[in-house]
């Protein structure tokens, strides 16, 4: 292991010092508000020793860039040589986004284990659906043992129940032997509410700009330089020593930035030198409800330069139309045709009334510049399934038809399928909100708040699951048995022929929007997707229908009862109900 230069941010510091076992060091002070042990002092580290600092006499805090937290984020840092991994990913070159699938997984909760070394040992069965990225939540350190992971106060530490980053880097190096890339999903717009120490140190914070999820980062005030290296360092971190392809940025809307380069466009160029210098393609996905297609539009179309955006509208829209639910921000999807809107025109509000927002939302896309696969779209995410109170999936309200529909539509259509654990067996388990806050009145508020915010949207108090309750947890977790079982093992080989034929048909990897067209009957409750010289016919209703089909053969078809074609006319079928066909 190199020695460690064991040096800290901390500009208005009159003493900071380093404790190393026994022994507490002094640090010099360097003219930018460094400071950093004397190379007189400097020690030659061997094997792995716990750290941290003392500022002004306070302490000892865990290092902010800490890449291990043994015991916790209360405790001591760990040193960490990430150069140690022997990488066997020299064949990998890297993926593109355009043509991928993703699948979106915890590490806690998809597998009974929880770990990373058993999320890699399932990796035969993501390429048997034709996964091309695993996205996994957050593995940043947090506080307790369980957690979503958007709670993370030490962004450079791979959680330790999970395996830590030893574990890590192994887990990437098997995905790119398997084919398969990583994209992680990181947060830098707000910190968790325990073990954030970043304050003790320097004006990382900004009050002002704080979110609802907690206090955000100073991006744009005074010594906000600092703090934005401290962001893009790490990004650039799981990029470069951890070998991830991508990155998801949560809620990037939260990010509070005034600056004349957005933190956003900042870190495309950044990402895009390391791409250059890698040769490997990088992926930077934004998470954003502000459907604005400036954040995917090129630098130098004025754009922020990202990759690819999160399209809720499409979830919104799907859910609609196959569960009937249409509260809070489902309202202004009810109509089949704003359905038919985002399936055609990538957004549904760009520059229309949001009844939800009580205000105009979003702006409409350039169709004939922005290829369709910058939108990354799901019928089922972590956020949607775990943000209802009981955290229900559509397994829980829906048949497996028109489960086979909303993954037809998802895999066939033409943005960037986004896959959530367990989805493609109609997995039962639910996944739920949950949280191991250590400290009781924290985590008795979170609980109270949980049960207090679904209580005001008209949900039995009792229904709602207590999140600090480990058995909640427990609950969440997939079960494996489920997909063997013969209605499961069923839908799990649709989505295996989705991917097949998505692989095996250039009409569904298609980026262009002006080979998309959509038509559909509201009364009968039929749609019909265009994608090129495809046909994807899907019957919404419970009863049979005739949909016009014109030529083609049939290549696929799902219906809960078994057989979808149910008659032929000269230019039509006859749908059994919720089914799904596809003519090429």
């Amino acid at each position: 292991m190199n020695a460690q230069k064991f040096a800290i941010w901390a500009p208005d510091a009159q003493a900071v010092q380093v404790q190393l076992g026994q022994d507490r060091l002094e640090l010099a002070a360097g003219d930018d508000g460094w400071w950093e042990l004397p190379a007189s002092t400097r020690r030659n580290v061997s094997g792995a020793m716990d750290y941290g600092f003392i500022v002004d006499g306070r302490g000892p805090f865990a290092d902010p860039r800490s890449r291990r937290q043994p015991a916790g984020v209360h405790a001591l840092s760990r040193t960490f040589d990430a150069s140690a991994h022997v990488w066997q990913d020299t064949d990998w070159t890297g993926r593109q986004l355009a043509g991928a699938i993703i699948y979106e997984l915890h590490v806690g909760t998809f597998t009974p284990e929880g770990t990373l070394d058993a999320a890699a040992s399932r990796l035969d069965h993501l390429q048997s659906i034709g996964v091309d990225f695993v996205e996994l939540l957050p593995v940043n350190a947090f506080n307790g043992t369980h957690n979503w992971g958007y709670d993370g106060v030490l962004w450079y530490a791979v959680h330790e129940g999970y395996g830590g980053p030893t574990a890590y880097q192994t887990f990437v190096d098997s995905c790119h032997q398997r084919g398969i890339g990583v994209i992680q999903d990181v947060v830098y717009n707000h910190l968790g509410p325990s073990g954030n120490y970043l304050p003790q140190f320097g004006p990382y914070l900004s009050e002002a700009a704080g979110n609802t999820w907690g206090s955000s980062l100073n991006l744009d005030g005074p010594h906000s330089d600092p703090v934005r290296r401290y962001i893009l360092d790490n990004a650039l971190m799981w990029l470069g020593d951890y070998h991830v392809d991508g990155l998801r940025l949560d809620a990037v809307h939260a990010l509070h930035d005034a600056s004349a380069t957005h933190l956003l466009e900042q870190l495309a160029v950044e990402v895009a030198a390391l791409s250059a210098e890698t040769g490997r393609p990088l992926t930077l996905i934004a998470e954003s409800d502000l459907d604005d297609p400036r954040l995917v539009t090129p630098r130098d179309a004025n754009g922020y330069g990202l990759d690819a955006q999160w399209s809720d509208d499409f979830h919104h829209a799907v859910h609609v139309a196959l569960t009937g639910e249409t509260t809070g921000y489902y309202a202004d999807f009810e109509p089949l045709s704003a359905l038919a809107k985002v399936l055609s025109h990538g957004f549904f509000h760009d520059g229309t009334y949001s009844s939800f927002r009580e205000r105009t939302h979003g702006r409409r896309i350039d169709l004939e510049r922005m290829p369709t696969w910058r939108l990354v779209v799901a019928s089922q995410n972590h956020d949607q399934i775990g943000n209802r109170a009981v955290g229900d999936r559509l397994s829980e309200q829906l048949d497996t038809g028109q489960l086979a529909i909303a993954a037809a539509l998802t895999l066939l259509g033409p943005y960037t399928p986004m896959l959530f654990m367990g989805e493609e067996w109609g997995a039962t388990t639910p996944w739920q909100f949950f949280t191991s806050h250590p400290e009781p009145k924290l985590g008795a508020a979170t609980a109270t708040g949980r049960i207090n915010e679904f209580a005001r949207m008209g949900w039995d108090p009792a229904q709602v699951p207590d999140p600090q309750d480990v058995q909640t947890f427990e609950r969440s977790k997939l079960n494996w048995k489920e997909a063997t079982e013969p209605e499961h093992a069923r839908l799990l080989g649709f989505y295996r022929e989705l991917a097949a034929l998505r692989r095996s048909r250039p009409d569904f990897t298609d980026p262009r929007f002006d080979q998309i067209a959509v038509e559909f009957d509201a009364g009968a409750g039929w749609l019909r997707l265009h994608r090129g010289g495809a046909k994807i016919l899907i019957n919404l209703s419970a009863q049979l229908v005739h949909i016009p089909a014109g030529r083609g053969d049939v290549v696929l078809s799902f219906a809960t009862g078994g057989d979808a074609v149910q008659g032929r006319l000269p230019h039509s079928l006859q749908l059994a109900p919720h089914s799904v066909v596809v003519l090429a």
